[in-house]
């Protein structure tokens, strides 16, 4: 059923008293010519006056581009008829050889963003496209995408990465279903981080302790090499946490550091004018903040509260500050495996925003050869005088 979107548009059909007024206005008039003949008839009442149209077809025609051009401003749309009346998407890890061939009407793709088609048993693209993203974040956005009518079957590894903190909630009843965990590559494990340290002169004596954190992270094969300098020095592409030990305002280098990925931990006299809003993130034991932290692009801030030194800092001596610090500059990710039928979606009451076609469009087409039949019939030479 066709519906508008702005109908506030159809305000503009008070315009359809412009065309009217001008046929009134400007209609062709009788003008009486003395007859010397008819002077001796007697004189007989005027016929009264009546509102007379001229040019009935033009008229017409200008009203209905009117009432075009107002429905053009409503928005009209009507409900988008899906051309695939079944969905079935493989969540990164399900092996499409395990799979039956599709069925008639049987559409499948990764459950990754963009949806990609299912071209091969090996996608890689997909899965590293789908580790961006919790398998529940994406369910929840294919659902509020996806047409109403259109059926939809999941097929999940089991068991599950990607799991968020609940299980999906969806505005349709789909099919769950579970299949052994294909054989993937697992990441190495995580190192600890490359810490490269920027100091000024005022701040030499805190990269000392910075200095015995790192060598505590450090495996005995892995040398005591530690980049360190000045602040103009260049930090190596290798680095994923930076210490910017470095006081006064905040260059923009560094900013673009952690908006690619890396962690910046800021000195507490450094300023960042154009800093984003940040919250509490590191406590010492009595809930005192020593850090607050927030996300810059795909990175991460965190400002101290307090100088490196043990006079404002007792914690710098203790045994435990090492592992402290890298699991700020390197906070484990929350656990995201899960069983797959504990994580089966539930159906709950959610009105989705109906897929809509836009009919503008072909709208616009007819109001423009409406215009020119309108231009045509209001020049035609035949016309003797044009409202």
């Amino acid at each position: 059923m066709p519906t508008l979107l702005l109908p506030a548009g159809l305000f503009a059909l008070a315009a359809l008293l412009l065309p009217l007024l001008v046929h009134l206005a400007r209609r062709q008039t009788l003008l009486p010519t003395p007859f010397a003949a008819l002077r001796w008839l007697r004189a007989k009442a005027r016929p009264r006056r009546q509102v007379r149209l001229d040019e009935w077809p033009l008229l017409l025609l200008r009203l209905l581009l009117l009432v075009l051009f107002a429905l053009w401003l409503a928005h009209p749309a009507v409900p988008d008829a899906p051309a695939v009346q079944r969905w079935s998407v493989l969540v990164p890890g399900v092996d499409p050889a395990s799979l039956p061939p599709a069925e008639a009407g049987e559409e499948r793709r990764w459950l990754a963003p963009g949806w990609p088609l299912v071209e091969g048993r090996d996608d890689r693209a997909a899965a590293a496209a789908a580790a961006a993203a919790p398998a529940g974040s994406l369910l929840r956005q294919l659902d509020m995408e996806l047409p109403a009518n259109v059926a939809l079957t999941v097929h999940v590894p089991d068991p599950l990465d990607g799991a968020d903190a609940q299980r999906p909630q969806l505005s349709r009843a789909i099919e769950w279903r579970p299949v052994p965990h294909a054989a993937v590559d697992t990441p190495a494990a995580t190192g600890p981080p490359r810490l490269a340290i920027r100091h000024d002169p005022e701040h030499a004596h805190a990269v000392r302790y910075l200095r015995a954190a790192v060598l505590a992270w450090r495996t005995p094969d892995a040398g005591n090499e530690l980049d360190t300098g000045g602040p103009g020095r260049a930090v190596p592409a290798t680095a994923d946490a930076l210490a910017w030990l470095v006081a006064g305002e905040v260059p923009l280098a560094v900013g673009d550091f952690a908006a690619a990925g890396g962690t910046v931990l800021l000195a507490a006299d450094a300023t960042w004018a154009d800093a984003p809003v940040m919250v509490p993130a590191w406590r010492d034991g009595d809930g005192a903040v020593l850090a607050h932290g927030a996300r810059h692009g795909r990175g991460r801030i965190l400002h101290l509260e307090r100088a490196l030194r043990l006079a404002d800092w007792p914690q710098l001596a203790d045994a435990a500050f090492p592992a402290e610090l890298r699991r700020q500059l390197q906070p484990m990710p929350a656990p995201m495996r899960a069983p797959a039928a504990d994580y089966t979606p539930v159906r709950a009451d959610l009105h989705w925003p109906a897929a809509l076609r836009d009919l503008r469009a072909p709208l616009l087409w007819l109001i423009l050869l409406l215009l020119l039949a309108e231009r045509w019939l209001a020049t035609s030479p035949r016309r003797a005088s044009a409202p």
